[in-house]
């Protein structure tokens, strides 16, 4: 009878705490993403004139502090053009949002950087993972700059919102900042694997640069308020593809990209049916190739969210875009993201990970589960 010390090691107890915050840490930047989305569908992402990284944290306490900040807004274009009249309970609720978002991404750096120093210290993180995370780190500190160039756009003489271009670069750099962390954690799972052949690779690794190039015009439908315009589908109005004279009304020419909400719209749709048509594409080619793989099943899962996600595009266009629908289209959005980045992770394959930590191994976690056997 085998003794304890006999006992088969493998590598994973070591990685399974980083991949479990890893996984957190996900978790909290979809949760930001969705306070964020709430801010900005709530138009209060300007109530807030200061950035104030430390002393920030504290929100007014007394009606004289509360008087302060409400000061401070009346003296922006937005109160100015479009709220004027505003009462102090009123600006109480949309400094909530804005003051809830900007909490989030203080709690988010210190739920990073301090289990980090941990882990590290412990010799749970090797090399590459920790340029990985030191990368990850870097980008959180510009999010957060970018954040604060966002709001000030909006803050310019004549601006009721902020720039889009501006929002749709931080929506983006937070969906960046998700595919790390979920490729991390997708990386440290334990045990070996095969990477799926050439063209599935490719087709898995090419699902999540559509997404984000997806949400990066979503972020200028955003900006720009272009889901408020053309709430009719498959036409827009009446035209499936728009004249020229509508798509590029806007000079210079290049404006219209991120200004004209009728492009804007067009090439938001126009990439939903591409990553749609790439994801189905995949999905069926995945099942011919390897039927009853982990690869067939992540790609048909993938497939179908990608397919539900479209339909609640549709919905929230034809609504006009309230509150419940905007949010749950963009977190959906994150939950593609995270999808597609396990997927293109784990269809490159794995050898296992030698760390020195002797446990059992554990099981996959999350979307991870769908590898089963097989590639």
């Amino acid at each position: 009878m085998p003794s304890r010390e006999t006992t088969p090691t493998a590598p994973v107890r070591s990685t399974n705490p980083v991949r479990i915050w890893l996984y957190t840490l996900a978790i909290l930047v979809v949760a930001m993403v969705a306070v964020g989305g709430a801010t900005r569908l709530t138009g209060s992402g300007l109530s807030i004139t200061e950035w104030r990284p430390v002393t920030g944290v504290v929100p007014p306490v007394s009606e004289q502090a509360w008087a302060a900040e409400f000061d401070k807004y009346k003296d922006t274009p937005q109160y100015r053009i479009l709220n004027q009249g505003m009462g102090l309970s009123d600006f109480k609720v949309i400094y909530a949002w804005e003051w809830g978002h900007r909490l989030l991404g203080r709690i988010l750096g210190l739920a990073f950087f301090v289990p980090l120093l941990v882990f590290w210290w412990r010799g749970l993180v090797d090399r590459r993972l920790g340029y990985g995370l030191l990368a990850l780190g870097v980008l959180g500190g510009l999010q957060g700059t970018i954040g604060w160039i966002m709001v000030a756009s909006g803050l310019q003489p004549g601006m009721t919102a902020v720039a889009p271009l501006k929002l749709a670069l931080h929506l983006t750099t937070a969906s960046l900042i998700l595919a790390g962390l979920v490729w991390l954690a997708a990386g440290l799972r334990s045990g070996p694997s095969e990477p799926a052949p050439g063209r599935l690779r490719i087709m898995a690794a090419l699902l999540p640069v559509l997404v984000l190039l997806q949400i990066g015009l979503g972020g200028l439908v955003a900006g720009s308020k272009a889901g408020l315009v053309h709430n009719t589908w498959p036409d827009m109005d009446g035209v499936l593809v728009p004249g020229a004279s509508d798509l590029f009304a806007v000079s210079p020419w290049i404006e219209n990209f991120v200004d004209n909400v009728t492009l804007v719209q067009f090439n938001h749709r126009l990439m939903a049916y591409l990553l749609l048509a790439v994801a189905l594409f995949h999905a069926v080619d995945a099942r011919r190739r390897l039927p009853a793989s982990g690869t067939a099943r992540r790609a048909m899962g993938i497939a179908g969210l990608t397919l539900a996600q479209a339909g609640l595009g549709i919905v929230t266009l034809l609504l006009a875009v309230p509150l419940w629908a905007g949010l749950a289209h963009q977190v959906f959005a994150m939950a593609v993201l995270m999808m597609a980045t396990v997927h293109a992770r784990l269809s490159r394959g794995a050898t296992p990970r030698t760390l020195p930590s002797p446990v059992a191994s554990s099981a996959a976690f999350g979307f991870e589960g769908m590898t089963g056997r097989g590639a």
